[in-house]
């Protein structure tokens, strides 16, 4: 918008900025025609007297001029606002998704056939299956064969240098695959889903012209009109970030229908700002998935024979559902002791230990798990929750990321040292038998051998069963880019790298040594990559256990025999071990509910 050079009247001039302040919060991320979609929840921290609405206006005339009178105008922006009103639009009224200069008739995929490949986190899994979910209803096919492929779709990650490197060489490889396809043929369409998206979007649509769509995180209720876009020649991207998105009231279509595990994204974004990380500016700001829509999620899948859910999100344990007006209360949140954030205490809402118990009610015979969690975000609602209740594993994600307390001050982790052992102490009283996990990075800003010598000491000292190493690799945006240098060598990074891992290999494989003799509960994933002769699956602990694939084990819960197929829980004995797996044979098919009144793990409420 330009304002004429004359001198304006203050009354008028205030008017004017008045008008400026609506348009801005109009063109937000989260406005409703920018990125369409609607919501059947009012959020008790919204309160707004005016409403949102789309002017439809008809299409007519040819050629430019005509295409031109059709498309959006400057009213679509500021419709029902008027200079000198008090309050703001009310978002959260439903819009119509539809966008009155494209015809509705060209988001149809008609067919068209998409193919889609995912890199990085669980997240971005759970994203998938969100988008193909979208796609699907507008009337495309999916193909897991890519030479079909009319669209391909690369889910992304950017949390490390690497990641993003290997989806630049996919893209050169997909592009060769680009300009060989037969002119008789549609012409194929190459996308970049996900955080390398929004992280990268000037470089993507740049570079050697790889990509015809690009779509952020909280944009994939618009890939049916960017991929409409994109048919004209055009390069169509929406990457705009959302205060609100949580994809609520869009069912995810499990790209493995015949799976016996599924995530479930319970909220997005992060607003932890550890200096190392991306997340906070790919992903955006927390929010919380409403609490009747996930169990409407995990319901489904209950039906549908899934065995194991596991609930996701940047920052699992700080969940906080204020969709309800009953959730909303002057309660603050309670941390682990020592435990402290850069963000103002938020009060109210219905928290993550709610969540978790209603969630392990819905089916005795379902696993429930989650991550990836904060270390500050363990209060012993939720520890006494995973220790009662016999469906929820006894396995947690605890992210050190450093044993040194000066490092965890410069990542900016809220805790020391002392604070995080302190905390898995007090887990472990509570928890007897529970398996930890955690997140190390190698070679951070500043990191002394003395650093990295408390960081071996910790791996020691806590003794992981399963464990994520990287060496830093340093991120644009991140507080660590702007504040910190990256002085650590590449070749020191890697060799303290190579030291953690050997480290926690051999507790590993020390704790799971001890396991040899033992019983444990087996969820079948399905045929061993390496054998087909075996089974693979994975224990309460989440430690893969790998036996022989025998047709008829006794089956304990109906007294008669089966085979073994995936999504069935069996009792393994274990014979051997490594770091990585535990081996064993099978003794007999049981469930869940069955298995936690007859091992020696768990007993508890089922719910």
């Amino acid at each position: 918008m330009m304002i004429t050079g004359r001198v304006l009247g203050c009354c008028e001039l205030c008017k004017r900025m008045n008008l400026l302040k609506h348009v801005r919060k109009l063109l937000r991320p989260s406005e409703r025609w920018l990125q369409p979609h609607s919501s059947r929840y009012s959020y008790c921290s919204v309160s707004s007297s005016h409403a949102v609405s789309n002017e439809h206006r008809k299409t007519g005339g040819s050629g430019f001029s005509s295409k031109l009178a059709a498309g959006p105008s400057f009213r679509d922006f500021v419709k029902n606002v008027a200079t000198g009103e008090k309050g703001a639009p009310d978002l959260q009224e439903e819009v119509e998704e539809t966008h009155p200069y494209l015809p509705e008739d060209s988001q149809i995929g008609t067919g068209r056939k998409v193919y889609f490949e995912t890199y990085g986190c669980q997240m971005n899994v759970n994203d998938t299956e969100i988008a193909w979910s979208i796609l699907q209803k507008k009337g495309y096919l999916r193909t897991s064969d890519l030479a079909q492929a009319d669209v391909i779709l690369l889910v992304t990650c950017s949390v490390r240098e690497k990641a993003e490197q290997t989806i630049w060489n996919r893209l050169q490889q997909l592009t060769a695959l680009k300009r060989r396809r037969p002119r008789s043929q549609t012409p194929l369409k190459i996308g970049i889903l996900g955080c390398m998206a929004e992280r990268l979007k000037k470089q993507l649509l740049e570079r050697e012209k790889l990509v015809d769509v690009l779509a952020g995180p909280d944009a994939y209720r618009d890939l049916p009109r960017l991929l409409s876009v994109s048919e004209s020649g055009q390069q169509a991207i929406n990457v705009l970030l959302s205060l609100e998105e949580t994809y609520a009231d869009v069912m995810p279509v499990q790209l493995h229908p015949q799976g016996r595990a599924a995530f479930v994204s319970i909220m997005r974004g992060c607003d932890n700002m550890c200096s190392y990380c991306i997340v906070p500016f790919t992903r955006g700001r927390e929010r919380s998935r409403p609490l009747a829509s996930i169990l409407q999620e995990v319901r489904m899948l209950s039906d549908q024979g899934v065995k194991e859910v596991t609930l996701l999100g940047q920052n699992v344990n700080s969940y906080r559902d204020t969709s309800e007006v009953q959730f909303c209360s002057s309660e603050p949140t309670h941390m682990s002791r020592g435990f402290s954030s850069l963000y103002k205490d938020r009060k109210g809402g219905l928290r993550f230990s709610e969540l978790l118990e209603r969630v392990s009610r819905i089916d005795p015979d379902m696993r429930v798990r989650f991550t990836s969690p904060h270390p500050k975000d363990f209060p012993d609602e939720v520890l006494q929750l995973i220790q009662e209740r016999h469906n929820i594993c006894k396995q947690i994600h605890l992210p050190a990321q450093s044993g040194s307390t000066r490092i965890l001050q410069a990542m900016r982790r809220g805790y020391t040292r002392e604070a995080y052992l302190e905390l898995v102490d007090h887990i472990r009283s509570v928890i007897p038998e529970v398996s930890l996990s955690s997140d190390f990075i190698a070679g951070f800003c500043g990191e002394t051998e003395e650093d990295h010598l408390q960081t071996v000491s910790l791996l020691r000292e806590v003794r992981y069963n399963v464990g994520f190493l990287f060496a830093y690799s340093m991120r644009k945006k991140t507080h660590a880019y702007h504040r910190l240098q990256d002085d650590v060598p590449g070749e020191v990074k890697q060799r303290r790298l190579e030291e953690l891992i050997r480290v926690f290999r051999e507790e590993a494989a020390s704790l799971n040594l001890g396991l040899v003799g033992s019983t444990q509960l087996v969820l079948v994933e399905g045929v061993s990559k390496r054998s087909a002769a075996e089974l693979s699956g994975r224990n309460d602990g989440n430690v893969k256990v790998i036996f022989p694939n025998l047709e008829d084990p006794t089956d304990c819960a109906s007294g008669g025999t089966a085979g073994i197929k995936p999504g069935d829980y069996v009792q393994v004995k274990v014979t051997s071990a490594s770091s990585q797996s535990l081996r064993g044979v099978p003794l007999s098919l049981t469930t869940l509910k069955a298995a936690s009144g007859c091992t020696l793990q768990g007993s508890g409420d089922t719910g």
